[in-house]
């Protein structure tokens, strides 16, 4: 089975065994769909039983923990869904874990790099791709002018950088 990382256990919540999760999706309000998820390095199945938000996290209660001693264990692990699981994207929008290990080439097949990273705190997302060889760092703008083709399925992204960009 496939697994997803949808939000990091970042603490416990009170002393009934809830969980304060920060969400590793767009959409914070997935968490509302889920009625079970994996816990940590060993996908642990558990069942939610009553999910609200706090500010920017996810508060969730498992069906198979009344107290925060049964959770503290869990504190800075992961929690994940079943890659079946996972939501339905439009056209050309990816998952950063998708677009995270991809070889990044230019128009004429020249190798620039693989994607180490994705930041999305911007206006649109930038690809951080690392060029080992050279010992080099790109930021490439998720965008359209920059970004030809992405081949999820081969792991490769095609781009046309303009002058200054590679360098």
């Amino acid at each position: 089975m496939d697994y997803i990382q949808v939000g990091k256990i970042t603490n416990t919540h009170g002393i009934k065994g809830e969980l304060k999760i920060f969400p590793l999706t767009d959409n914070i309000n997935r968490f509302d769909e889920l009625k079970s998820v994996f816990v940590g390095e060993a996908k642990t199945k558990v069942n939610i039983e009553k999910t609200w938000y706090k500010k920017d996290f996810v508060i969730i209660k498992f069906k198979e923990f009344d107290d925060i001693n049964q959770v503290i264990c869990y504190k800075d692990e992961y929690i994940y869904i079943d890659a079946e699981d996972k939501v339905k994207l439009p056209e050309n929008a990816y998952f950063i874990f998708d677009i995270i290990g991809c070889k990044v080439v230019d128009i004429r097949g020249n190798s620039i790099g693989i994607v180490k990273d994705v930041m999305t705190n911007f206006s649109n997302d930038i690809y951080v791709v690392k060029d080992s060889k050279l010992g080099k760092e790109y930021l490439i703008p998720a965008v359209k002018q920059f970004v030809v083709d992405v081949d999820i399925e081969d792991k490769v992204i095609t781009i046309e950088p303009i002058e200054g960009l590679i360098e």
